[in-house]
């Protein structure tokens, strides 16, 4: 196996064993068990656990970056937000451990972890905007703003299985 597809699967496993039990009660052999690997291969590919959460946020950010980016480019400007919120219930419903590991993340305090989470938020919130603006929504901040913050509730709802919050 590629070492690209061995780094992608050490990720994976790491995206999933924090998002289950948390990174700080994590181990780095946990990981590697999840991914079928010895603990020191994880060192081959990552300096530290921190550098190889900062890669599975990474990795989460991007998704919903891309997914957020291919909306932009298809969705009519009367459908875009409605298609913004669908691909992101479609990525919370197939991918909801990178979720959780973002939930969970946003409170760790190493400057590298905030900086990734600080980066994700910003690109989403700028990708967001500026299609707003650009399609003509009024008030595009405001928008913006109810956007991102429906988008936390629908995390808050996955994480405690509480889909009533979502109601209408």
């Amino acid at each position: 196996m590629t070492s690209v597809n061995r780094k992608t699967e050490i990720i994976s496993a790491a995206i999933e064993v924090f998002a289950e039990i948390g990174y700080f009660r994590a181990t780095t052999a946990q990981v590697a068990e999840r991914a079928k690997i010895s603990q020191p291969y994880i060192f081959k590919f990552f300096a530290s656990k921190e550098a190889l959460l900062q890669a599975a946020l990474e990795a989460s950010w991007e998704r919903i970056i891309n997914s957020f980016h291919l909306v932009v480019e298809s969705a009519s400007k009367e459908q875009l937000e409605t298609e913004l919120i669908k691909a992101y219930e479609k990525i919370l419903a197939s991918h909801q451990n990178e979720i959780l590991l973002q939930m969970q993340s946003q409170t760790i305090q190493e400057p590298s972890i905030r900086d990734v989470m600080r980066e994700g938020f910003r690109e989403v919130r700028q990708i967001v905007l500026t299609a707003f603006r650009e399609a003509g929504i009024a008030s595009p901040e405001e928008r913006t703003l109810i956007f991102l913050a429906r988008g936390m509730l629908c995390n808050i709802s996955a994480a405690l299985d509480m889909p009533e919050l979502m109601e209408v």
